[in-house]
């Protein structure tokens, strides 16, 4: 029986994650690479300091897509539980 026979709804962002095989990913990562304009929403920071964080080497790890830099979701994860560990 699928979802829609048994009355459950779900989010676009859930059924993409599901789709993606990222089902248990957090909800608060979408199943895309990001941004830094989403790295700076996420972390409540001005751009500026997401890009000083790549030129020091101090914040998540990036890559480069030709021109455009982009984050994997689960490296920035890793990233955050690091930061709290250190910080704990």
């Amino acid at each position: 029986m699928t979802d829609r026979q048994q009355g459950t709804v779900r989010s676009l962002g859930e059924h993409r994650r599901e789709k993606a095989g990222l089902a248990g990913a957090p909800a608060a990562l979408p199943a895309r690479y990001l941004s830094p304009e989403d790295i700076a929403s996420l972390f409540g920071v001005p751009l500026e300091t997401v890009y000083q964080w790549r030129r020091k080497h101090t914040g998540p790890p990036g890559f480069r897509v030709g021109r455009h830099v982009r984050y994997d979701p689960a490296a920035v994860a890793r990233w955050v539980a690091d930061q709290t560990h250190d910080a704990a």
